[in-house]
């Protein structure tokens, strides 16, 4: 019989803790595939047997390094952490810069030249380095060990050395020969990279916060006794409510009483409100239009749309673990190899083959120089701190070094219409006058009417007549029709606007108009029509514009190496047909709801292995979180999209996504060459070690030059970084 446990764990920020959970825990619990990790919640969950005791795993968990406590059921995401494990990273990080700059600044000083303290044979040897550049390279040391250090003894208890294990290890080695001023290097660069990996989490858990302030905590219910407030938790389903206008609704439920436009770019990615009225579906999160409704509560406040919407979002982040880095698993060859081939070299030739003991432990400490993998850990996190600083000079805003190689492998790439594909505000397309009506004395008479709304739809029309130059006719005795339109006096006579259906519900369609206004919403557009008691007076069709660069940079995707590009949205079909056809796209999903879009794109993941989604929306959070990569539209997109994807694109501008492949392709590129050239050096004094050629102060020149070499390479990506428009990157 088991029990299943909830922990909440500080500092689990990234798949390395899940290594060291995994192996800690999993003895304990019966094997590792007994717990459940939620890295974006810093949630564990372990399916534990009952003799197992809440204490026992929280005593495991705190010999990682990290700190477990009981999760509680409504713990919420805004709960503070403490201040040290909020800041005590990035405090001992930066700390760790300060002592290494302080440090590097006294030696060069003391010793009266960076040529006497760095260039000479000794090359920085303990004796050499003066006492308080030490005590400065030494805090700067303990500063960026600080938190590596824990994880590094426990993994050298499990004999199973990991990255951690590797730093500490190549700190302890330039500290026994005299390098301080590598060491202290080494544990900036390794606690800088594991300060802006937990940073790039931090952010993506306070999506949740943005998610869940969506919809509202209190509802007002309605009763004999009048109306009153109660939390939403509270709320049974059937309950009545009221929302007064211009309120979100805040739970799911059944339109009662009442119509008018709602707006569901929350939830559907719809560009327009939809209009409903009694027997209508609305979901909590959504914004009412300009009516009082009275709704029927069909879900309890932690099942509603919204609250699947936020609980995907953490699945998706769950299930899809990031592999681990190749250093990891290289480390665990590699460290415990170099370590035994120079007790080899140390202990073989003096005890089998009678060699004096001198020689072969000179060289055995020349091995341990040229294996201690400082240029190797460093080489990869300097190109990926290079390759964030060049996105971010270019409007791209990628969230941790592990998001920097995956745009390379790309295979498909998955779209939202709105807000991405298109510009998600409607504009005027075409104005048509009937009747003898002038267009513009026409358009000067809507927008007179539409100057008293806030509707989207209005404000579209206002514009674009203040665009042309029009000033809208004075209105008299304006009144909303809810749902419908509006009606006013315009000069001496009655005008009325409304949709489609309002002009057939006053019977003043003719076939002709019909015909026209049916292949207008077939082709995208939304009609307002404005006519008289006795004739139309003519329509203005407004259109969600696609993006000037859209179609381009669907061209430039496919010259990048993507195979299939698919557009998903909340839309009408016709809408997004309209749209595929003017861009381009492979294959178009319409009206679809959050789930469905997670459910498209895991079909996606099956098929290609690593796929893209761009969305702006709420509604996209589940699928950008699912995805491989996701890339969310900054300045037009969603608070909640932008921090769930690993990508923002901050100028909305889709030409920036071939650029951020070929950015990414470009990086890989880099790592493997600076990965190459430190083995390939490390390889050549290994043989040398052996054939007796190589000196200690070789070694160490060789590790410091390789290191210069991956560095300087690296930083070729802050070369040549302007973003081309799509064409060009076609």
């Amino acid at each position: 019989m088991s029990t299943t446990l909830k922990f909440k764990i500080h500092g689990m920020d990234c798949a390395e803790e899940v290594a060291l959970l995994k192996k800690a825990v999993g003895p304990k619990v019966g094997g590792e595939d007994r717990h459940a990790f939620d890295i974006l919640n810093a949630k564990m969950t372990v399916a534990a047997a009952s003799a197992i005791t809440s204490e026992a795993i929280i005593d495991a968990v705190r010999g990682t390094g990290l700190r477990a406590e009981r999760w509680q059921d409504k713990q919420t995401q805004d709960q503070p952490d403490r201040f040290w494990e909020r800041r005590g990273r990035l405090i001992m990080t930066v700390a760790s810069g300060v002592f290494l700059a302080a440090g590097f600044l006294s030696h060069v000083v003391l010793a009266g030249s960076v040529t006497e303290a760095f260039g000479s044979e000794g090359m920085g040897l303990a004796h050499q380095v003066p006492a308080l550049s030490r005590v400065l390279y030494a805090a700067a040391i303990v500063c960026g060990a600080w938190f590596v250090a824990p994880k590094a003894w426990f993994s050298l208890k499990q004999l199973q050395p990991d990255m951690n294990l590797l730093m500490v290890i190549a700190v302890a080695g330039g500290i026994a020969i005299g390098e301080w001023f590598e060491a202290a290097t080494v544990a900036f660069l390794f606690a800088l990279s594991l300060t802006l990996e937990a940073w790039s989490v931090g952010r993506a858990r306070r999506a949740i916060q943005a998610l869940v302030a969506l919809a509202p905590q209190t509802v007002r219910l309605v009763e004999q006794s009048g109306n009153r407030e109660v939390p939403a938790a509270q709320v049974a389903v059937g309950a009545r409510f009221h929302v007064r206008p211009g309120e979100k609704i805040p739970l799911d439920g059944e339109i009662l009483t009442g119509t008018g436009g709602i707006n569901e770019a929350p939830i559907t990615g719809e560009s327009l409100p939809i209009t409903k009225g009694p027997g209508a579906v609305v979901f909590a999160g959504t914004i009412n239009g300009d009516s009082a409704l009275e709704v029927r509560s069909t879900k309890a406040a932690g099942d509603t749309t919204l609250a699947h919407i936020i609980r995907l979002v953490g699945e998706a982040s769950g299930r899809r673990a990031a592999s681990e880095r190749w250093v990891d698993g290289f480390a665990r060859v590699y460290t415990p190899a170099v370590m035994l081939l120079a007790l080899g070299v140390l202990l073989v030739p003096p005890l089998l083959f009678g060699q004096p003991w001198q020689p072969w432990i000179y060289r055995s400490l020349v091995f341990l120089v040229i294996g201690c993998p400082c240029a190797l850990v460093i080489s990869t996190p300097v190109t990926i701190v290079a390759a964030l600083a060049a996105a971010a000079k270019n409007g791209v805003l990628i969230k941790g070094g592990i998001h920097v190689e995956t745009p390379a492998s790309l295979q498909a790439v998955a779209l939202d219409k709105t807000g991405t594909l298109t510009e998600g505000r409607p504009r005027v397309e075409i104005i048509v006058a009937l009747a003898g009506h002038p267009e513009r004395e026409m358009l000067a008479d809507v927008a007179g009417m539409e100057s008293q709304s806030d509707h989207p739809i209005a404000k579209a029309i206002v514009d674009y007549a203040r665009e042309q130059g029009v000033a809208h006719s004075p209105v008299q005795d304006f009144r909303v029709l809810q749902g419908k339109g509006a009606t006013g006096v315009v000069g001496s006579k009655q005008y009325w606007i409304g949709s489609h259906r309002y002009l057939e519900e006053r019977q003043q369609e003719t076939a002709d108009i019909h015909t026209r206004l049916e292949e207008m919403t077939q082709a995208g557009r939304t009609v307002v029509v404005v006519g008289r008691d006795d004739h139309v007076c003519g329509f203005v069709a407004l259109a969600d514009a696609v993006r000037p660069e859209a179609r381009n940079a669907i061209e430039a995707l496919r010259a990048q190496g993507i195979r299939h590009i698919v557009m998903l949205t909340g839309d009408n079909r016709g809408t997004a047909q309209a749209v595929a056809e003017r861009t381009g796209v492979d294959e178009v999903h319409a009206e679809l709801l959050p789930a469905d879009k997670v459910a498209l794109v895991e079909a996606l993941v099956k098929k290609y292995g690593h796929v893209a989604m761009i969305g702006d929306g709420v509604n996209d959070a589940p699928a950008l979180a699912r995805s491989t990569l996701g890339i969310a539209m900054g300045a037009a997109g969603s608070d909640a999209a932008i921090e769930t994807a690993d990508v923002a694109l901050m100028s909305d501008d889709l030409a920036k996504v071939p650029w951020l492949i070929r950015h990414s392709k470009r990086a890989v590129s880099i790592i493997r060459q600076n990965i190459a050239l430190s083995l390939i050096i490390k390889g050549l004094f290994v043989v040398l070690t052996f054939l007796g050629h190589a000196s200690l102060w070789a070694a160490i020149a060789a590790d410091m030059g390789v290191s210069l070499v991956v560095i300087t390479n690296a930083l070729r990506l802050l070369k040549g970084t302007a973003t081309p428009n799509a064409s060009a990157s076609a």
